[in-house]
């Protein structure tokens, strides 16, 4: 760990009161320059530090930069047993997890990043993660659950972030299926899980869960292929709101996930859902059919009437929906 990231952990623990330069540096076993430099790294990258002759340095409490102390602390007792991991940049908290989990990684690593430089979606679709705007976080699971239920953990994935936002900032929230979380009509959420199947037993061997927040509009608005769809959970930035809201969704995921049972989020996950009893286009690589989505099963597959009368249940896969 660099002199920076231990003069952030540092700064962090003591967050709303001072500590000298020299302290930092007896603890860190450095320079007073040293620290000094990383502390100019430090607020060249957002964070806002005072420094003030004879007193220190300060992280003002109320900075919205993700921090995993105060995450850790908000989420007190229940931290524990999570391997919570925070990066200032990364190309995607799915594939870091990933990579871990081939080399066997234990479940209950957290990876929560500012910015993602690869971030991805649903059908190898981007997803725009900029610094400072957003919340990407990714969970590291080894589910006893069968390859065919494992899009249940996106579903109740989705369920945990519309009870995070409620929670956090009383906003109403719906789900557009499967697992796109939507605010007064626009998309605030995408959600994309990656699994590895373990071949002699037919279940999962893991399966990361990937979730990225627009807590805000980025700084000169959203890219012109999502504009008119994107949308943010708060209008301005709040003091710890992405703080608040790491921890609250961590809470309500494994709250949801250790209860093993579906029942648990399939009542939360339909009274969300948007467009039941409305004329839908089913799309998929090959064609596009009209339908009324009449709603979702126990296993949260899309039941539709198509025009000839006909009725399906749909699995996620490759398929997307549209309002008609």
């Amino acid at each position: 760990m660099t002199i920076k990231q231990q003069a952030k952990e540092l700064l962090e623990q003591n967050m709303g009161s001072y500590i000298s330069g020299e302290e930092i540096a007896l603890a860190l076993g450095c320079s007073r320059g040293a620290v000094w430099k990383a502390v100019k790294q430090l607020q060249n990258e957002g964070y806002p530090i005072s420094a003030v002759t004879n007193k220190g340095y300060c992280l003002d409490e109320k900075t919205d930069r993700l921090s995993k102390n105060t995450i850790v602390k908000l989420l007190g007792e229940s931290a524990e047993g999570l391997d919570i991991r925070v990066f200032d940049t990364i190309d995607s908290t799915n594939n870091y997890l990933k990579e871990l989990a081939s080399k066997g990684e234990s479940e209950g690593a957290i990876a929560i990043s500012e910015q993602q430089t690869g971030g991805k979606g649903r059908l190898g679709r981007k997803f725009y993660s900029p610094a400072g705007s957003g919340l990407y976080i990714s969970f590291l699971l080894r589910p006893s659950l069968a390859a065919a239920e494992a899009a249940k953990i996106t579903t109740m994935a989705a369920v945990a972030v519309a009870q995070a936002i409620e929670d956090s900032f009383a906003v109403k929230t719906d789900i557009k299926w499967v697992n796109d979380v939507y605010i007064n009509g626009r998309k605030i959420c995408g959600i994309l899980t990656e699994a590895a199947f373990d071949l002699e037993s037919g279940g999962l061997d893991y399966a990361v869960c990937g979730i990225g927040i627009n807590v805000y509009e980025p700084e000169g608005g959203f890219p012109d292929e999502i504009k008119d769809i994107a949308g943010a959970v708060l209008n301005e930035k709040a003091g710890g709101a992405r703080n608040q809201l790491s921890a609250s969704l961590i809470s309500h995921f494994l709250r949801l996930y250790n209860s093993g049972d579906p029942a648990a989020f399939y009542e939360d996950y339909t009274k969300r859902l948007i467009w039941t009893g409305e004329q839908i286009n089913v799309i998929t690589p090959k064609l596009t059919r009209t339908a009324t989505m009449l709603g979702v099963d126990k296993d949260c597959k899309l039941h539709v009437r198509y025009e000839d009368g006909t009725e399906e249940y749909i699995a996620s896969g490759e398929i997307s929906i549209r309002r008609k």
